[in-house]
């Protein structure tokens, strides 16, 4: 085989690539997580409870079935997670706009920025780890940030 034939791909290989990379990826990206949410323990709140908090701080007020659904948990667990919060002055109810016989639950701004600093200190912590990386990976994972960035849009 010369140099031509090994550029030619066979049938099934870029499959194949793209599962080995997809695992790759998936696992790299569960570690770095896990990592950085080393850095919410400073926090003081357990993870289901900034989840939550999460979904209301950067994406709205939402009613307690909103918010389990959002969550992936059932309403009765996410009851209890609301009302933590709510005793630690993270959320509060809110009238729902469109239906006066609900509520909605959004989040205070101690719970904002309660996860605002949370996300300055992971931020932190990974750039800590960047700095470390000589310029070509810095650009190769630039580049690559821009790519997953738009593989998650989709």
């Amino acid at each position: 085989m010369d140099d031509t034939d090994a550029s030619i791909s066979v049938p099934g290989d870029e499959d194949a690539r793209a599962e080995r990379l997809a695992d790759r990826l998936h696992s790299a990206s569960i570690h770095l997580l896990r990592r950085l949410r080393r850095q919410d323990d400073a926090s003081g709140v357990t993870a289901p409870h900034l989840s939550a908090l999460s979904v209301l701080v950067f994406g709205g007020a939402r009613t307690l079935g909103e918010l389990a659904q959002a969550e992936q948990v059932r309403p009765p667990s996410m009851t209890r997670i609301v009302r933590n919060l709510e005793r630690d002055g993270l959320v509060e109810r809110e009238p729902h706009p469109d239906d006066r016989r609900s509520v909605r639950l959004r989040a205070t701004d101690v719970g904002r920025r309660m996860l605002e600093e949370g996300r300055a200190r992971r931020v932190h912590s990974l750039a800590d780890r960047l700095r470390a990386l000589d310029a070509d990976e810095l650009a190769c994972l630039e580049r690559a940030a821009g790519l997953i960035e738009g593989i998650v849009r989709d």
